[in-house]
């Protein structure tokens, strides 16, 4: 009796221990299950998001490119001139807006993902009031955009060239701040199909004009600049339209308010830090522009130069895309007090962003031999084109990395998180009881500053001075230009004989 007492309880354990088995499997399996589909939801939010703000900001960005090419048809001094306006324009002027209005990423991501709707309005507004303070000095520095550039040594022909493109351009300014508050209070919305419309209606204007104005005016380069002015400008109404009469901005907008003009400290500890982080960046590229007009053929390295950063600008668009949407989901979460949603937006964008830079890089090398040609029929310019293309494609990679990660950092509240009782004390509240729920353990701590200093260090410390070295000590761009020429004499006599 006592054995077969003791063989049951054998056999119920034996049941019992499996039973346990396959409830831990099933339960592991489910958590596989309902992960993977989380995994799958937010990749998707993220793409729905991405994509039409990588079509925005490419659309926008390509209304300077076109710019410069439709310039370039007019002579390699005009492209030139043209070339170092734009990236002038860009230094001291776009990135800093561009940066400021980043702030906003922040202020109404959070606000809308507590559902606190009616501050989006106000904290617009009163962006759109700072950046169009900001922009009358920097309308003064375009206007002096000639004897800026000879002071620090440029061409002569080419800082002048760039003087008058610069006037021109002054208007456009002023729209492009407002341009970037309306963008950023859309998008934290997630309204950005009607961004698309928009800007693709605005850059086929914008190729209207720009021959109307190079070509027909009379005008020359500086119908070029005047088209950018009269584009932005056009984009803002259509946006400034929608936001007015759209039921989708019908709790968000209000109408003009007196607390627009309170807390403008508040906004600027959140704004300066962005600005900073994004100049130091943008910066280091448009100086190697500025940089290439010292080298012993200006024209040509110039011109090469910003052909290169024109198109790692069109590509880095789509990393900034992600940035932009990864930046609205996080700061939604944290909004809506969920940090581990938080912390799986930014594994997925860093997966995507690694899957980018992949495929973008391996478009630029295949492309490499032709892409010259949408800028200029000059053989010498294309041939440089093409050498440098591949070190773009491998720049783009990381570049792409550390845009991303950027777009993680630009959703803290700063240090107005214990003096404002909205959405930017739940973030804080969240990451200090949570520190390990968001990636990193400094959220919470004034990552905009970090960031500013990842980027002081890498692109200042380690980036310019390496440039520096390989042009004017081991002359590096001189050897890719005698390659290049090498390989056009190497073909003079295939092309003879065609």
């Amino acid at each position: 009796m006592e054995m077969e007492e003791n063989h049951k309880q054998s056999n119920l354990s034996v049941q019992v221990c499996e039973e346990n088995r396959l409830n831990n499997e099933s339960q592991r399996n489910h958590g596989q299950g309902t992960k993977r589909k989380e995994i799958l939801v937010e990749v998707k939010k993220q793409l729905w998001l991405a994509g039409p703000l990588v079509v925005v900001s490419v659309l926008q960005y390509c209304l300077r490119m076109i710019s410069i090419m439709f310039v370039g048809r007019l002579g390699e001094l005009s492209l030139s001139g043209a070339s170092m306006a734009t990236s002038f324009a860009s230094v001291t002027g776009f990135s800093l807006l561009l940066g400021m209005a980043s702030a906003l990423e922040t202020l109404c991501g959070q606000s809308y993902g507590a559902k606190q709707y009616h501050l989006l309005g106000i904290h617009m507004q009163r962006a759109m009031f700072v950046l169009l303070i900001v922009s009358i000095p920097l309308a003064v520095i375009w206007a002096n955009t000639e004897p800026i550039l000879r002071a620090i040594g440029q061409d002569a022909d080419i800082a002048a060239e760039s003087g008058r493109y610069a006037r021109f351009m002054i208007p456009s300014i002023f729209a492009y701040g407002v341009l970037q508050c309306l963008v950023k209070f859309l998008q934290t919305q997630n309204i950005v199909f009607p961004m698309v419309a928009c800007s693709g209606i605005v850059t086929l204007l914008h190729i209207f004009w720009c021959w109307v104005l190079v070509f027909k005016s009379g005008l020359g380069s500086r119908g070029a600049a005047l088209a950018i002015s009269i584009s932005y400008w056009t984009n803002v109404l259509l946006f400034a339209l929608y936001v007015k009469f759209s039921s989708s901005c019908a709790k968000s907008r209000t109408g003009l308010s007196k607390e627009a003009f309170k807390n403008i400290p508040s906004f600027l500890r959140l704004a300066i830090p962005s600005a900073i982080m994004i100049c130091l960046e943008t910066w280091s590229f448009e100086t190697m522009v500025l940089l290439s007009g010292l080298l012993p053929n200006p024209k040509l390295e110039t011109s090469v130069l910003s052909i290169i950063l024109n198109t790692a600008s069109i590509v880095w668009m789509i990393p900034f895309g992600l940035s932009g949407a990864v930046s609205i989901r996080v700061s939604n979460e944290l909004g809506a007090w969920r940090p581990k949603a938080a912390r799986l937006a930014v594994f997925v964008v860093v997966a995507m962003a690694i899957t980018e830079g992949i495929l973008v890089g391996s478009v630029l090398v295949l492309i490499r031999n032709v892409w010259g040609y949408a800028y200029s029929n000059d053989i010498e310019v294309v041939k440089y084109v093409a050498i440098m293309l591949p070190i773009l494609a491998a720049s783009n990679f990381v570049d792409g990395l550390q845009c991303v990660l950027s777009g993680c950092l630009r959703h803290e509240p700063g240090s107005n998180a214990h003096s404002m009782p909205g959405p930017e004390s739940k973030s804080a509240l969240w990451c200090l009881v949570y520190p390990n729920d968001i990636v990193g353990n400094a959220r919470g701590c004034g990552w905009q500053k970090i960031g500013a200093y990842v980027n002081l260090g890498s692109y200042y410390l380690v980036g310019i001075p390496s440039a520096v070295v390989f042009a004017f000590v081991l002359h590096i761009g001189a050897k890719a230009q005698k390659a290049a020429e090498r390989e056009c004499d190497s073909r003079a006599p295939v092309d003879a004989i065609s």
